[in-house]
């Protein structure tokens, strides 16, 4: 299989390898971004369109000129925090966003839509491994909005025979193993390049927000997926619609959650050096545990999380982040 696939946040963190992953399945993937987040350096693979979301005739231009065979959508905005203090930014870009989208996909006649949407559509509930049908109590704007997504995703496949596949997944985390392209956000907000960035001396301190939640150590547990791997989940995905196999929804996750200590004590151990940690208050709309079920994802597409083991994921954002990074 060939063709085009426009990529929505192509130049970010998970859109830029699962761009590479596409080339590599024999796909040329077209990436559509505006650059707010996302970095033209990681645009390697295929074209870029910059672009926006709210501008619905940016999207027609790009869907006429590239006239792909699926679309994947990973352009969002991302931050729990923020989404608590500005919500209605959320929901005016993330839905807003994606209503300009698939509205263009029907009028263009493109049937087949991957979208990224997240475990932060489940909510806080502890002691559950989340599956496909664990009931959606989103507690935070971003996973409010990207719930809304879904369920307009499932509308327009009824009303326009958009096909579609909706990956959730855990905290994605790692860098490419060939040191092509990795994380790096403006602000950064994620855990393992935090930590890693205090290693470095790049920061003062990690700060450990929470010590009180009713886990194990009284910190946060997180579910943590390769990157990498979840960029070949996307590929499969787009291959069952490809093939007519239907709609799927799949949980992404390695099935094993660590909480924020267990984290920083597999980065000692990787990098070799202490963490400076200072602690906060708890964040807003942050869930105690989020453990994810990624059996269905593994029987029914073949997916097979090679990298998403603790310390690989550690030893590919270490590599990564003694590098040069990206400029725009």
């Amino acid at each position: 299989m060939t063709g085009r696939v426009l990529v929505t946040g192509g130049a970010g963190f998970i859109g830029s390898h699962t761009c590479k992953a596409l080339a590599r399945a024999g796909f040329t993937p077209v990436a559509y971004d505006n650059l707010s987040t996302g970095w033209s350096d990681a645009v390697k693979w295929g074209p870029l369109v910059r672009g926006d979301l709210m501008d619905r005739s940016s999207i027609d231009a790009a869907l006429a000129e590239h006239q792909p065979v699926a679309v994947m959508h990973f352009a969002a905005l991302s931050l729990v925090g923020m989404s608590m203090t500005d919500p209605a930014q959320y929901w005016r870009v993330n839905t807003g966003g994606a209503l300009n989208l698939l509205e263009a996909c029907a009028a263009a006649g493109v049937r087949n839509f991957v979208l990224s949407s997240t475990c932060a559509t489940y909510g806080d509930q502890d002691g559950v491994l989340l599956t496909e049908q664990t009931p959606q109590r989103p507690t935070n704007a971003y996973g409010g909005s990207k719930l809304a997504v879904e369920l307009m995703l499932r509308d327009f496949g009824m009303s326009h025979g958009i096909s579609h596949v909706i990956f959730r997944y855990f905290n994605v985390a790692g860098a490419d193993p060939e040191g092509e392209i990795g994380e790096k956000h403006v602000p950064e907000t994620h855990l393992i390049p935090l930590l890693l960035e205090a290693v470095a001396g790049k920061r003062d301190a990690l700060t450990v927000f929470g010590t009180d939640y009713s886990t194990a150590d009284g910190t946060c547990v997180r579910d943590y997926v390769h990157v990498t791997d979840l960029a070949a989940a996307h590929v499969l995905g787009l291959r069952r619609l490809l093939e007519g196999r239907g709609n799927g929804t799949y949980c992404l996750g390695a099935g094993r959650g660590f909480s924020v200590r267990e984290v920083i004590e597999a980065s000692r151990a990787v990098t070799n050096r202490a963490v400076p940690v200072v602690y906060g208050e708890r964040r807003p709309g942050d869930a105690a545990a989020l453990v994810s079920s990624s059996t269905l994802a593994i029987s029914d597409l073949g997916w097979e999380p090679e990298r998403s083991n603790l310390r690989q994921m550690i030893g590919d954002a270490w590599a990564w982040a003694q590098g040069p990074g990206f400029s725009r």
